[in-house]
C-alpha cells in the first residue's frame, strides 16, 4: 500500500497521523494542519489519518 502525502500551504508536509489536528464539526470530522492550522482537504486528511510511522 502506498503512502499519501500532502503539502500544505505552509509548506509542511503531512504524512502521519500526528502531522494532523482533528476538530469535530456538527456532522463530519475536520481536519488541520498541526503546524499552522490550514485545513486540509478530507480526501488526503481520512487517508494520512490512518498512517502510522513504522
Amino acid at each position: 500500500m502506498t503512502r499519501t502525502t500532502y503539502r500544505c500551504t505552509c509548506g509542511a508536509r503531512l504524512e502521519f497521523k500526528q502531522d494532523l489536528e482533528k476538530e469535530d464539526a456538527l456532522t463530519r470530522r475536520r481536519w488541520k494542519c498541526s503546524q499552522c492550522g490550514t485545513p486540509v482537504p478530507g480526501q488526503f486528511a481520512e487517508k494520512i489519518s490512518h498512517q502510522h510511522p513504522s
